[in-house]
C-alpha cells in the first residue's frame, strides 16, 4: 500500500496504529524520488541516507518531507541551484529546518529551484530544468519548482517553499495543489538564502489546506535571529480552521476577471476564467457575499515594473557577499578584484546578472529616485488599495495566471500585454506581506488550473478557513498527478 499519496492526518493514524513504519515511509518517498528525477529532475540531493525518528503524538513526526534548496540544511548540500555555490553545504539549520527537527519531520531531498529564487519557470537551476508531472512537456514555474513537482507527484505530503512574488502560489496552481505563504515573519527567515528581504516569505507547498497548516503550525514562531519574526503563539492555524463559509465577504477586481478586458484572449485563457467564475458561483451557494470592485488600471499595470526594480535592488545588495572568497569555488585572476569578475561572470546564468544590473542601475545616486524611490511610492499605494479594500472583505479572490502551465517552447512566446497585470498580480501579496493561499481549480485542457485567496495581515486563519471551505466543497482535494508514471 502506498502512503506518501495521503494527507498528513491519514499517514500519522497509520504510523500510530503499527499499519506502516517510518522505515517503510522513507523508503516509499526515497523510491518515488528516484523515479519522479529520472521523469521530471526535480531535485538537487536525495538523501538516501534519511534516518528513522521516532513517532510521537506531533502530526509530523516520521513523515518525509522535501526541502527548497535555499533553506541551509547542516551538513547536507545546500546550492541555492547556482553554480556560485554548487559545493556549499552550510554548518547550522535554518531556524524553520530546526522547528520541523524538534516535530520530528524526515527530510529526504532538497529540492530544485530556480537560481537563487529568481526566475517564474524553474528553468534556470544549474542542475536543470523542472518538468510539470502532469505534462512533462511544460513548466511547474518557479522558483519552487521542484517543491511542487514532488509534492503533486505524490513523493511525500508536502515540501518547503520561499514566494518573493508568486514563487509558491503559482507553482502549486500549475501542478493542481495547494500553496500557502504565511503573513509576513509568521515563519522566521534565518538560514534561508536571502533574495528581497522586503518581499521574501517561507511557505509551503501540500496537496490539502489542513496538511499546509499543519506544516506552518510547526515551522512558525518568533526568532531572536530574524527581527522580522513575530510572536504567533496565540495562532494555531490546524485546530482554528473551520468549515463555515456563511457570512465570508469576498471581493474579486473587475480588472483582472473580466474576459472583456481581454480582447485577444486565448482558449485556454477563457477556460481559465469561466472555471473562476463559477467557482464565484459555488461561493455564492456555500453562502458566501461576492463582489466585483475596481482597480485603477494604471495602477495595476505598475504591479509587475514595481516588483522587478525593487527586488532587483534589494538582490544586488543581498548578494553582494557572493564572491567566491567567502565561500564558493574561486575564480582565477591576478588579484581579488579579477578573481571575483571571474567568479561572478561565469558563475551567474545570464537572468540573474540581468537582476544585479538592473538593481545597480536603479540605486545609482542620479537614478534612485527615478526608479527604485517611485517603486516604493507604487508599492505603497498597491498595499493601500488592497488595505482598504480588507476594511470591506475578508478576502480577495482571483484566477492565478493566465491559463494552465506553459509549454517549454513557449517560453519565448511574446504574450498580450494585456494580461500582465492578471499573471502578476499575486507579487501585491508580497507588497503587503499579505497572508495568502492558491488552492486547486479545475482543468483546463486537462492540466490543473488554480485560485488564490488573499487577507489582510495577520488574518492566516480566516483565509486558511475560506480556503479549506472551498476545497471542501469541490473534487480537486490532494490531487496526484500520475503523468510521471506512465510508460
Amino acid at each position: 500500500m502506498e502512503y506518501m499519496s495521503k494527507t498528513i492526518e491519514e499517514i500519522h493514524e497509520a504510523l500510530k496504529n503499527g499499519e506502516v513504519t517510518v522505515k517503510e515511509l522513507i523508503e516509499e518517498s526515497l523510491k518515488k524520488s528516484h523515479e519522479l528525477q529520472d521523469k521530471c529532475n526535480a531535485f538537487v540531493t536525495i538523501m538516501d541516507e534519511a534516518k528513522e525518528v521516532e513517532v510521537t503524538d506531533n502530526l509530523l513526526s516520521g513523515i518525509p518531507y522535501g526541502v527548497k534548496d535555499n533553506y541551509s540544511t547542516k551538513g547536507i548540500l545546500t546550492t541555492g541551484s547556482s553554480n556560485t555555490l554548487k559545493d556549499y553545504v552550510p554548518f547550522f539549520n535554518a531556524t524553520a529546518i530546526e522547528n520541523l527537527d524538534k516535530a520530528g519531520a524526515v527530510k529526504v531531498n532538497k529540492t530544485v529551484m530556480d537560481e537563487f529564487g529568481m526566475g517564474g519557470t524553474g528553468t534556470t537551476g544549474h542542475t536543470g530544468i523542472v518538468l510539470n508531472p502532469w505534462d512533462t512537456t511544460r513548466i511547474c514555474a518557479g522558483s519552487s519548482s521542484g517543491s511542487a513537482a514532488a509534492v503533486a507527484a505524490g513523493v511525500y505530503p508536502y515540501a518547503l517553499g520561499t514566494d518573493t512574488g508568486d514563487s509558491i502560489r503559482k507553482p502549486a496552481a500549475y501542478c493542481g495543489i495547494v500553496g500557502y505563504k504565511p503573513t509576513y515573519g509568521m515563519i522566521s527567515r534565518y538560514g534561508v538564502f536571502p533574495f528581497a528581504s522586503s518581499l521574501d516569505h517561507c511557505g509551503v507547498l501540500a496537496r490539502t489546506v489542513k496538511d499546509a497548516a499543519i506544516v506552518v503550525d510547526n515551522m512558525k514562531g518568533i526568532d531572536k535571529n530574524d527581527m522580522t519574526s513575530w510572536d504567533s503563539s496565540n495562532i494555531n492555524l490546524y485546530e482554528s480552521i473551520e468549515n463555515n463559509p456563511k457570512g465570508k465577504k469576498l471581493c474579486y477586481v473587475k480588472e483582472l476577471c473580466d474576459i472583456s478586458n481581454y480582447p485577444n484572449a486565448d482558449s485556454e485563457l477563457k477556460a481559465h476564467l469561466e472555471n473562476f467564475h463559477k467557482t464565484i458561483e459555488k461561493c455564492k451557494e456555500l453562502g458566501m457575499e461576492v463582489e466585483e470592485v475596481s482597480v485603477d488600471r494604471t495602477l495595476l499595470n505598475a504591479s509587475y515594473s514595481v516588483y522587478v526594480v525593487i527586488h532587483s535592488a534589494e538582490a544586488s545588495s543581498n548578494m553582494s557577499n557572493l564572491t567566491g572568497i567567502i565561500f564558493g569555488p574561486r575564480g582565477e585572476g591576478k588579484n581579488y578584484i579579477d578573481m571575483m569578475k571571474d567568479h561572478r561572470t561565469n558563475g551567474f546564468s545570464p537572468l540573474i546578472k540581468r537582476r544585479f544590473v538592473i538593481g545597480s542601475y536603479v540605486l545609482q545616486k542620479e537614478n534612485k529616485e527615478r526608479y527604485f524611490n517611485n517603486a516604493q511610492r507604487a508599492r505603497r499605494l498597491l498595499v493601500d488599495t488592497w488595505k482598504k479594500l480588507f476594511e470591506t472583505y475578508d478576502a480577495v479572490i482571483s484566477p492565478v495566471g493566465i491559463g494552465p502551465a506553459k509549454k517549454l517552447e513557449d517560453l519565448n512566446k511574446v504574450y498580450d500585454t494585456n494580461t500582465i497585470a492578471l499573471d502578476e498580480q499575486l507579487q501585491i501579496g508580497n507588497f503587503g506581506g499579505f497572508p495568502s493561499i492558491t488552492i486547486p481549480n479545475g482543468f483546463v485542457n486537462e492540466l490543473p488550473v488554480g485560485i488564490n485567496i488573499t487577507g489582510n495581515c495577520y488574518d492566516d486563519v480566516n483565509v486558511l478557513s475560506i480556503a479549506y471551505s472551498l476545497e471542501s466543497n469541490m473534487e480537486y482535494k490532494n490531487q496526484i498527478a500520475k503523468e510521471v508514471y506512465r510508460g
